[in-house]
């Protein structure tokens, strides 16, 4: 036996992997910690924070109830939302109907509006709502836990200049609230009515002397500013 054939026994083959075994997923460096991709096409489950942009309270952030579904209106929505009502929100009386986080109300508070009234119905974000006017240490608003289509379904004690429209996404809820807001004497003649739904809600279903002033599209939201045109007697 030649030194090379003795060596060649003591060696083992060497096999090439099967292409199958490329495809397999690598194990987490660290099986305490694995990786994971989060589902893109889940909803936003509340909690975490929200930041006030401008005005008075610049820079503040605030916790937001961790109650499913609810969404804050991003920062760079709502930088351009006040843009639009750079001259409509300063000494404003805003009503907002599905407050969810407050973030319009509390900016425009923010920014000068004279007073808020924010109608929600989970307990959970009422209370966090509550909790946040307080952190701001302001009594120019009131939350009210209420389902805020009961809440206009009756006559309104005064009209406000600014509404915020932010409801719930594909609940059907947008007709209604504006139907009672025109009919029970929650707007004043030149109010301003601010609507962000899903972007594939078209057209949007609101009262026939409601005028469109400006659009935008982010992502999947639309949001919209509206003014109302007088009726003619």
């Amino acid at each position: 036996m030649t030194q090379s054939d003795e060596k060649s026994i003591l060696t083992p083959p060497v096999y090439p992997l099967p292409s199958w075994s490329l495809l397999m997923p690598r194990k987490s460096r660290n099986p305490k910690h694995p990786e994971s991709r989060a589902n893109p096409g889940s909803s936003h489950a509340g909690g975490g924070q929200l930041r006030i942009i401008a005005g008075e309270w610049r820079s503040r952030k605030l916790p937001v109830a961790n109650v499913p579904g609810l969404r804050p209106t991003s920062d760079r929505v709502r930088e351009t939302v006040f843009n639009w009502l750079a001259m409509i929100t300063p000494g404003a009386k805003v009503l907002d109907v599905f407050s969810g986080t407050g973030a319009l109300s509390m900016e425009a508070l923010s920014r000068g509006a004279s007073s808020a009234v924010l109608l929600e119905k989970s307990p959970i974000a009422a209370r966090t709502l509550k909790s946040n006017l307080a952190l701001l240490k302001t009594e120019r608003a009131k939350v009210i836990e209420t389902d805020s289509l009961s809440w206009l379904n009756q006559p309104a004690g005064t009209g406000f200049d600014l509404i915020f429209l932010d409801p719930p996404f594909r609940m059907n809820l947008l007709e209604t609230a504006c139907q009672l807001l025109e009919s029970n004497g929650y707007l004043n003649e030149n109010s301003r009515i601010y609507i962000e739904v899903e972007k594939e809600l078209t057209p949007l279903p609101v009262p026939e002397n409601w005028q469109l002033e400006k659009s935008k599209t982010a992502g999947q939201v639309s949001f919209s500013l509206w003014s109302r045109i007088k009726k003619q007697q």
